[in-house]
């Protein structure tokens, strides 16, 4: 089954699942500020996003089942609640204000500040302060999703393992990629450590957690894992590419972010590894500027096309690219077809995608 298909016909599935975590959550509250805040937790989750990480713990645990049990649906959505978390997060870090072309969820909280012309605490220290707490929320929300499941005790305690490692190693990832800006002379080596750390062990552990409720022999696990960490470096590695040179209409973001933040994607270590000494140091000098003009912006960009990084990130992607799918014609012989095909679509949307 192609991924859209299966995405149009899970992604209601998974949403519903969201929605009963928080309306459940919502039920149970009587302070109207906490209504407020959990309604707007759930209408920040309910507002968009791919579920590329519940869908591939669901097709990971029908890949390996002969019958389809939508039972499988609500722990898949644990993970969805942990990358959440950490977009939440993110966002504060990188003082974005918007995410999917929507509000983020700590600029609902400027505004509602603003709303309601709050006097204690600005509007800007609010909003961030409720959404550390927003993100923080969310994480153990996800453990919700295996609390209360019909699936037995013991895997359900290994699902909430392999959650914890997520979590651990994608702070992990951040904590690197937050040094890394201060860093000169990193390499590609470096990059792609960070974010096997910040996005492919997310997705990893979600493909893991469904591998573990389908109870599947240790021997495949490396080919999952090789998949799904390779995934997310591709994944990374694109979004870096779209947060630079993507239609922000199409994104949803700005394309000056990552500039601004100086943050090290793959187009800047590239760039710095590349251009001779006189152009390095231009680059370097406004990168460090703590302020940058439009005119720096876009002479960074400048600097990255004649560099050439946008075609030498993109074959650092089709190599990895390559990983994923040797790992998956591994896994071919023994999953079923309509997940074969799943994983192979999702591959090859994920490294063609321009959202």
């Amino acid at each position: 089954m192609k991924f859209t298909e299966y995405a149009k016909n899970y992604i209601p599935k998974i949403n519903d699942a969201i929605k009963l975590i928080y309306d459940k959550k919502l039920n149970s509250m009587e302070n109207s500020f906490l209504k407020d805040y959990y309604s707007e937790l759930k209408d920040y989750f309910l507002s968009g996003g791919k579920r590329i990480r519940p869908l591939l713990c669901i097709a990971t645990f029908n890949a390996f089942t002969t019958n389809v049990d939508n039972k499988i649906i609500f722990p898949s959505v644990g993970t969805e609640f942990l990358h959440n978390a950490s977009l939440i997060h993110d966002d504060i870090i990188d003082k974005d204000d918007f995410r999917r072309g929507k509000p983020a969820f700590h600029f609902r909280f400027r505004k509602y500040h603003q709303k309601y012309n709050l006097k204690k605490m600005n509007a800007l220290d609010f909003g961030n302060s409720i959404g550390i707490i927003g993100g923080d929320s969310a994480f153990f929300l996800g453990l919700e999703a295996y609390l209360f499941n019909e699936f037995e005790r013991d895997i359900n305690l290994k699902a909430i393992q392999y959650y914890e490692q997520a979590f651990i190693e994608v702070a992990n990832g951040v904590l690197i990629e937050t040094d890394m800006v201060n860093k000169k002379n990193l390499t590609i080596s470096d990059y792609i450590n960070m974010i096997s750390l910040k996005t492919g062990a997310l997705i990893e552990k979600s493909i893991l957690i469904g591998a573990n409720y389908a109870r599947i022999d240790d021997e495949y696990l490396s080919y999952l894992s090789t998949y799904g960490i390779n995934l997310g470096i591709i994944f990374q590695i694109i979004d870096d590419i779209l947060g630079t040179f993507g239609d922000e209409k199409v994104t949803g973001k700005p394309t000056d972010g990552d500039i601004r933040e100086g943050k090290k994607t793959c187009l800047l270590i590239e760039a710095l590894n590349k251009l001779g000494d006189d152009k390095k140091k231009i680059l370097e000098d406004i990168i460090e500027k703590s302020e940058m003009e439009d005119e720096d912006v876009q002479e960074v960009k400048n600097l990255f096309l004649e560099a050439n990084v946008v075609d030498s990130s993109k074959n650092l992607a089709i190599s990895y690219f390559n990983e994923a799918k040797s790992a998956l014609n591994k896994l071919t012989p023994i999953i079923n077809k309509s997940e074969s095909e799943f994983f192979e679509d999702l591959l090859n949307f994920v490294i063609n995608r321009s959202f």
